[in-house]
């Protein structure tokens, strides 16, 4: 990696630093050579093919080549690995290399004495800066190198989590006493630039109480991406949990196959794999607090593998959903009966709990007659309003209405609607629910 003095500085120097970025090695990969029988250089193709070609002929190059001349061994590999265009041996970088967020940016620097003198007590520093800071990563201010004779050198080696896109700058510097016994100041600097490995778009869904991400990973990198784990850290009052599809593999190897999972492969150059995760808010928060109407849901945390284990690790912003808009009060059916039998009465199971953190009510509640002209199958038997007393914050009152059907066959129970007497305000009538009315 080439570097340079800043401008003004003094063109004569003792020392120089060379740096080499340390990385895995990468396979030897050759063109692939088409592999020819050598008698197809002196004949045609269909030569042996032909019924009247002699046998002794073909019993001549047979011996001789020791091969078979069909066109199953027109393209012949001797070894597997051959149809890979692998020699088998591995290369280290011939370039300084693309570098990308997440990874470990690691060097081998050395400070070589080029001059017919020897350098003594000499301090070396290393440090990244970026736009945003400075990290140190060498200070031998505390235990200077006593002395580097002429025509050797001192090495070491730094490594820094790269956490920041943009240009990158490694600074090198070294002060030393040269031949003349003048203490002089060397710096040298290496730029470089991060790149973004991949890209995360997210989509957030609501549907009823539950909330849907879904995240679409792409690689931008020239190999392919190995990812380990893509898991989602939900942030207070939620639970995340991962949405996959079915493999339809047997349960006695569920728990095998959840510890040795193959990673996720996400190819080079463009490859995209998407991942989807439930939310709910947690059963505590929901019921018993207040929820952040920020709606902040969290953050993905990435680790990936390139083809030779070289390890990355990404972590995204915040991610935030669509508020949701809580209501005061949340009614829910508990029970209703499995036998309902015409015009008898039966007794449907509700219970109403408070979500906020104040008294709410009195309530009454009523069954509400249908928009159409149509008359209502399920209704009322007896007192047509139900009162029910004030509850308590984030408490909970169990009632039950007194219904009649009057028609047989399935029907639906529509339009239970609960109006809050202090607050003067109504709310939405429950969803319908089937029910089947049969005959005594």
């Amino acid at each position: 990696m080439s570097g340079h003095q800043p401008a003004g500085s003094p063109t004569h120097h003792s020392l120089a630093f060379r740096v080499m970025r340390l990385c895995r090695p990468s396979f030897q990969a050759e063109d692939a050579i088409l592999r020819l029988d050598p008698s197809d250089l002196l004949a045609g193709e269909d030569l042996f093919d032909d019924p009247r070609v002699s046998s002794h002929l073909l019993d001549r190059f047979s011996t001789s080549g020791g091969g078979d001349f069909s066109f199953r061994n027109r393209f012949q590999l001797q070894n597997p690995i051959d149809a890979m265009a692998l020699t088998g041996n591995l290369i280290l970088p011939q370039s300084f290399g693309a570098i990308y967020l997440g990874e470990t940016f690691c060097s081998y620097i050395s400070i070589n004495n080029s001059s017919n003198f020897e350098a003594r007590d000499v301090v070396i520093k290393a440090e990244i800066q970026t736009e945003r800071q400075r990290i140190l990563l060498l200070d031998t201010s505390k235990s200077p190198v006593e002395s580097i004779r002429s025509g050797g050198r001192y090495d070491f080696i730094v490594e820094h989590d790269v956490k920041e896109l943009g240009p990158h700058t490694l600074v090198c510097t070294a002060l030393y006493n040269d031949g003349d016994s003048e203490r002089k100041y060397l710096p040298q600097f290496f730029k470089f630039v991060v790149a973004n490995p991949l890209s995360v778009r997210t989509k957030v869904r609501t549907v009823k109480e539950n909330t849907f991400l879904e995240a679409c990973i792409e690689n931008h990198t020239k190999s392919n991406l190995y990812m380990d784990q893509v898991d989602f850290e939900p942030a207070r009052h939620w639970t995340a949990m991962r949405l996959e599809a079915d493999e339809h593999t047997l349960e006695i190897n569920s728990q095998a196959r959840g510890i040795f999972r193959s990673p996720v492969l996400i190819r080079a150059g463009g490859g995209i794999y998407n991942y989807l995760y439930q939310l709910r808010l947690s059963s505590q928060e929901a019921g018993h607090a207040k929820v952040d109407r920020g709606n902040i849901l969290g953050k993905l945390q990435i680790t990936w593998r390139t083809n030779l284990g070289e390890p990355g690790r990404l972590q995204t912003q915040q991610i935030h959903g669509t508020p949701i808009a809580r209501k005061d009060i949340d009614v829910q059916v508990v029970e209703v009966p499995s036998v309902i039998i015409l015009e008898r009465p039966f007794l449907v199971h509700l219970c109403l709990t408070s979500q906020t953190d104040r008294t709410v009510g009195p309530f009454e509640i009523w069954i509400s007659r249908s928009i159409t002209s149509e008359e209502k199958v399920v209704m009322i038997n007896g007192i047509q309003k139900l009162v029910l007393p004030p509850v308590e914050a984030f408490g909970s009152a169990n009632f039950s209405l007194n219904l009649i059907a009057t028609r047989l066959g399935v029907q639906k129970i529509s339009g239970i609607t609960v109006f809050d007497a202090y607050q003067k305000k109504l709310y939405d009538p429950l969803p319908e629910m089937e029910i089947f009315v049969d005959t005594a």
